[in-house]
Formats: C-alpha cells, structure tokens, sequence
C-alpha cells in the first residue's frame, strides 16, 4: 500500500509540473509578472523515477518491436523493415531531428545445417552455426573428433592432436550476476575457430556459451573477415556437448558436419537516432541507446529489443516534461551490434562533434533489475554522485565505487574517442539462459523489472541532463584506472 502511495503521489507530482504553463497562463496579469518558480531536479528526477515504476512506453514498444518485425539480422528484409519502424516510433514518441546514417555492412545469411555423430554411438546432434561462419562443402565434413574440456587445453595441444580433425571444445559457463563468466566462457566462439584452424583442424562444434542444462544452442558472431583464417563452426546444445565429453572417454568419436551460408560483402547498416533537445545547452549531448539488430533465431527480444524500449522509454517520459532539462538527449538504435560495426560507424558520422558528447551509455543486457551503476571516472564521491545515489535508491541500485570502463559495445568508439560512459549493470543470472538462442522471446521479459530499469535510466540521464558537473574534466582528473576490467 505504501508503494502504491508513492507511485499516486509521483503521478500527481508530475501532472502538477505539466499543468503548471497552463495555470500560470490564467493568472492575472501582474501575477505573470512573478518569475516562475526554478525547477528542483532532484524532485523531478524522482517523480520521474516513480512515474517510470507504473509506465507502459518500454514494455509496448520491446512488444511491437518483437512480434511486428521479429528476428533482425543485418542485410535481412526484417532489418530494413526494422529501420522504417525505428523512424515511426521516435518520431510517433515526440523525439526530434530524427535520422538514419547508413553505412557499409556486410551481411551474412545462413543457410541448412546438421550435424550427427556417426560413430561408434550415432546420434543427431543439436546445433546452430556460429555467427558469420564460413560454409562446409555443400557434401559436409567428416572426421575424427578431437576434444578439449577447455579453451586453454586446445592452445597447449600439439598440431599432432587436431590436424585433419573436427575440434569440440566443452568448457563451461559459470552462472554470475554480473555476466563475468561470458568473458570466461566466450573465448571458445570467439577463438576457437581460428585457433583450430592455425593447428590444421577441418571444423569446429563448442558447447552453447550458456549457463541453462537446454538443447537449445546458443548462437554468436565469431572471428570472420579478410585475412582471418578460420574453420566452419557450430555451438551444440549443452546436453550433447556433455553427451559427447563422457562418449570421447570410451573411445575415438567421429562427427560429420554439414553448414550452409552466404555472404553479401556489399550490405547496408542503419544507426538511427532522435533527440530531446536541451533547454539551454542543446550543443552538449547524451548519448544511450540500444541495438536494434538481432540474431536470426528467436525474435531478439531480451537481446536488445529490451534495450530499444527502455532508451525509448527514457526519452519519452523526459519530453513530456513542460520544461526540458539543460542538455540535449540522443537516443541512438544502433544498427549493427551483433556482427559489429555500429560503433565505428557512428564515431565516424560524429567525429566532429566528438567534444560535445558529454556522457554515453548503453541498454543492451537483458531487462532483469539493475543492481549496479558506475559512473564515470572521476565522479565517485562527488555531490552529484551522493545525489544519484540517494534517487536510485529506492530502486536497490548501489552506486559502485569503481569507475565505468565499458558500457557497452556500441559506445566503444565513443569511449575511445574520451567521451565519458555509465554502466548500468542488470542481473544477469538468468539471460544467458536465452541469450543468442530461438527461447529469447518476449515471454522471458518481466514487466515489472522492465520498469525498474526504466525508472534507473530515467532518473539518472535527467540528472545528467540537468546537472553543469563537467564528467570530461572530472575523468581527465581522475588518476588512471588498472589494467583489465
């Protein structure tokens, strides 16, 4: 009952600061004469906050975005169909000054696969081909198996032990809030196949990058593009990778391989942006997004439609303000997360106005609670820090004492170029249970957590917005972070 007070009270707070150009405009005319009353920001940071709790924008546009349009790989009829939606949401959600900046991109499609163990104990096996994998034959590939329980057991192992042969790699993910064993586990798709490929070996199958016990595999762009030497590869369903590790324990395995793809090295990508513009310092920027991208199984929807809505979300509910805050917000639908490029693409487009980016930050981890923040560096302990923690509060979000240092794969560019990020850090215990995988629906978001991650966005780029703390400066202060994150 409380809290369903302190979201009516918050409504009503931000239906007084909308009605209030209206009330003033009735007053008599030597009351207009009053100067208006300054704006608290940390009273509408937190109305914003508790508004977000009960709104629906997020949670209606990740929907429309996963059942209208559904899977959105680069260079598919989906994606370009994707780049006309992104352009009728913003513009339909109030946003401004929206554009979309193509760039070169090119696309891969895949095309039949299968894979079957055919001796001694023949099974069919579960997998889907690694993102950007080159091509088998169109016969497929036959060999003997070669098997390493880890990434690290497949460097150490002499050429002897994989030429000629198809390498399956076990390793396992280990289940963390903070996604840190995605780092750990990933090393094999991303590779793994070069690696093989370098010790002679005809292809590759790794155990799904996955913290579920599903035959469902987990797809995800591996090393691909000029002068990479590479083998084609495959994630196989966690039971079938264990099925295997105990099977290669009574004897030689022998698998055959058949992967069907395309590539088109003349594609086209989109990052597509509108703004909320600033009410006295338009030229500053904040730049947050997410990709609008996605895998070709599933319909991308904890991967990152999440992502769009929430950044959607944010800019909606802070231009429905009566007044904007100082500094102007982008929201950016970056166009080609996945396989890479949206960054450099739009650091390129931007480079000119580089220096008045002020800040970056990205949605792109699912829509469970966010239970962390980072800031960037230099702002620990600073007024504006104790502020935003003491709004974020109610949220259970902790504002972490380490600095950000990478938020996101689409603001890489922009944080090398020196534009300050945040990182918004989501309770990943269960996303990668459907990560890259057909099972990332719109059945696996949580409405309710959905908006606990909107009322954090909110609330902390309307404060950045707001507020005249120079994050530049203070980073350019800070002393150098260690290395590794």
């Amino acid at each position: 009952m409380l809290m369903y007070r302190r979201l009516l009270a918050a409504t009503a707070a931000l239906a007084l600061l909308s009605g209030a150009a209206h009330a003033e405009s009735s007053k008599s005319a030597k009351a207009a004469t009053v100067a208006p009353k300054p704006v608290d920001p940390v009273a509408t940071a937190e109305a914003l906050r508790d508004k977000a709790l009960l709104d629906r924008t997020a949670w209606d546009v990740t929907e429309d975005l996963t059942t209208t349009i559904g899977p959105r790989l680069v260079g598919s009829p989906a994606m370009e169909r994707a780049k006309d939606w992104g352009v009728a949401k913003l513009k339909a959600l109030g946003f401004t000054d929206v554009k979309v900046e193509q760039f070169a991109k090119s696309s891969w499609t895949r095309g039949e696969e299968s894979a079957e163990l055919v001796g001694p104990y023949p099974m069919k096996l579960s997998i889907v081909g690694l993102g950007r994998t080159v091509p088998t034959p169109p016969e497929g590939i036959e060999a003997d198996v070669a098997l390493f329980r880890t990434f690290a057991e497949l460097m150490a192992a002499p050429e002897s032990a994989v030429k000629g042969k198809i390498v399956v790699i076990t390793q396992p993910m280990v289940r963390t809030q903070d996604a840190s064993g995605y780092g750990v586990a990933g090393i094999s798709r991303r590779a793994g196949p070069t690696e093989a490929a370098k010790r002679g070996a005809v292809a590759v199958l790794i155990r799904s990058i996955s913290t579920s016990d599903s035959t469902v595999p987990h797809t995800g762009v591996t090393a691909f593009g000029d002068g990479v030497s590479t083998v084609p590869s495959a994630a196989l369903g966690v039971p079938e990778a264990e099925q295997l590790e105990r099977l290669a324990k009574k004897g030689p395995l022998r698998i055959k391989l058949k992967l069907a793809s395309t590539v088109d090295p003349n594609d086209v990508a989109w990052n597509i942006s509108g703004e909320i513009k600033g009410s006295e310092k338009p030229d500053e920027v904040i730049v947050i997004g997410g990709h609008l991208d996605s895998w070709d199984v599933g319909t991308g929807a904890l991967d990152d439609a999440t992502g769009i809505g929430i950044t959607t979300a944010v800019g909606k509910l802070i231009g429905d303000l009566p007044k904007h805050p100082k500094r102007t917000i982008r929201v950016v639908m970056w166009g080609s997360e996945e396989s890479g490029g949206s960054s450099e693409a739009y650091l390129a487009a931007h480079k000119d106005e580089v220096a008045k980016i002020v800040l970056a930050g990205e949605s792109d981890e699912g829509a469970d609670n966010i239970f962390s923040l980072k800031l960037p560096a230099g702002a620990q302990g600073t007024p504006f820090a104790t502020t935003v923690a003491n709004v974020l509060m109610p949220l259970k979000i902790i504002v972490a004492r380490e600095a950000a240092r990478g938020g996101g794969a689409d603001i890489s560019g922009l944080e090398a170029a020196g534009v300050p990020s945040v990182e918004m850090r989501q309770d990943a215990n269960r996303y990668f249970d459907y990560h890259h995988t057909m099972d990332d629906t719109l059945n696996k978001v949580r409405p309710n957590e959905l908006a606990q991650n909107v009322a954090a966005w909110v609330s902390l780029i309307y404060l950045v917005a707001e507020t005249d703390v120079d994050f530049r400066a203070l980073k350019a202060a800070a002393p150098a972070a260690p290395a590794g994150r």
